[in-house]
């Protein structure tokens, strides 16, 4: 049922199903015409011929001659419509019903009140008359056919362009701005060639190769723009660190170098931000166990609140710290990946959780699967729905800045599967999934 539901939602069965039906009405409706016009005319020449004889018969039976075959007064077989036809005075014809053969018969009053009749043989009529309706069933049919398979070739190469297109949409809005339609008929428009206005397909293949290309020119210039403000940046905040590091000690100087220190982690972000876009890093494979990258993560981003880590081994274990993050080992396990983008994707998620919810923050490893886990207020609906955006901000709310788009993009780089999700009973919940778990 599933199948035959997504074959007939589909645009080639959609036109196959209505030029069959067209077909079908077209060559039912000529047939009508040519059998009603044939079948009129065959009667019509019957009838003329069975009234001619019913005349010449009269004459005969008038003048006291002998009857032609097939003639008579009163026949027994005479159809009951034509004999009161004739008791009133007419004339007329009728094709008999329980004749043996196909007959016509005519019938008319003569002298002392009785019925005239003949019978004239009308098989060749209905011959002609069923010839034609096979004639016109086996033209009707392979007319129907030749249209079908001539009609479904040319739907089908529009829906295989129409899905040569689509795939490449799909590849564009997963991030591959390389992908193009490329397809011939749509010209080049840069060379001055336009697509025929009859060929929409191409039209809209040309269209979204246009688009693709300028969106990716728009991201390239982005890119580059952030690269190198980020770059320029460097220099003199380097210049500024160092300067602040000599600065006499004081709560002006601790203010001082904070600020330094994070718009140097803001200028580093951009830099990697810009390489992740570019798609330009690439892993560096190595054989990992996820356990110590967890306690060394967690260590790392609990040194900074001077937090003490729990770290617990077996199902549901571990011992909370209150405001520093519990380590879970339930299912420790060794995997091939690139232990530095590991912990910088584990570290940023880990303090956006501190950063963005509440504790207790819980990092579980249950072999190739990580969860962080706060209990603040959960992921906004818009990261939910579309991943991190850099910077935004819901409802006045605190933004969740790069971090998460820095993890994401390297989750990407190692292969890994990074989704965010709001626990049952409140807080967010990141799940990153190595490749081979």
């Amino acid at each position: 049922m599933g199948r035959l539901r997504r074959r007939t939602a589909s645009l080639t069965w959609k036109a196959a199903v209505f030029i069959t039906v067209m077909c079908c009405g077209l060559a039912a409706l000529l047939g009508i015409l040519v059998h009603v016009s044939v079948t009129d005319q065959t009667v019509g020449e019957a009838r003329d011929h069975a009234l001619d004889r019913l005349t010449e018969t009269t004459e005969a039976y008038e003048a006291g001659d002998r009857l032609p075959p097939g003639a008579g007064v009163d026949p027994a077989g005479l159809p009951a419509e034509l004999r009161t036809l004739a008791a009133g005075g007419r004339r007329g014809t009728m094709v008999g019903t329980g004749d043996p053969y196909p007959t016509m018969w005519a019938a008319g009053p003569v002298s002392g009140g009785r019925t005239l009749a003949v019978q004239v043989d009308y098989a060749q009529g209905v011959r002609t008359i069923d010839g034609l309706d096979r004639a016109i069933l086996g033209s009707s049919a392979l007319a129907i056919g030749v249209t079908l398979l001539v009609g479904a070739f040319a739907v089908t190469r529009v829906t295989r362009r129409l899905q040569s297109t689509a795939q490449v949409a799909r590849r564009i809005s997963a991030g591959d701005l390389d992908a193009r339609v490329g397809d011939p008929r749509a010209g080049d428009a840069r060379a001055g060639r336009r697509v025929s206005p009859q060929d929409e397909v191409a039209a809209v293949a040309g269209a979204l190769d246009t688009m693709a290309s300028s969106l990716q020119n728009k991201l390239l210039s982005e890119q580059r723009f952030t690269a190198d403000v980020a770059h320029e940046l460097r220099t003199p905040l380097t210049g500024l660190h160092a300067a602040a590091e000599l600065l006499p000690p004081g709560r002006p100087t601790e203010l001082v170098r904070d600020r330094v220190a994070a718009l140097r982690t803001l200028t580093e972000d951009l830099l990697e931000i810009s390489r992740l876009d570019a798609r330009s890093e690439r892993a560096e494979v190595d054989a990992v166990r996820l356990g110590a990258v967890a306690e060394r993560v967690v260590r790392a981003a609990d040194a900074g609140t001077g937090a003490g880590t729990g770290v617990g081994t077996g199902i549901g274990t571990g011992i909370g710290t209150g405001i520093g993050t519990e380590i879970r080992i339930l299912r420790d396990a060794v995997v091939e990946t690139d232990q530095r983008r590991l912990e910088r994707v584990l570290g940023n998620l880990v303090a956006n959780a501190h950063r963005h919810g509440r504790g207790p923050v819980t990092l579980t490893v249950d072999g190739g699967v990580i969860t962080v886990r706060d209990h603040g207020d959960g992921y906004p609906e818009y990261l939910l729905g579309h991943g991190p955006q850099r910077f935004r901000t819901e409802g006045g709310a605190r933004g969740h800045g790069l971090g998460l788009t820095i993890a994401v993009g390297q989750a990407e780089v190692l292969g890994a599967r990074l989704v965010f999700a709001n626990g049952v009973g409140g807080g967010a919940v990141a799940v990153l999934t190595l490749a081979g778990a």
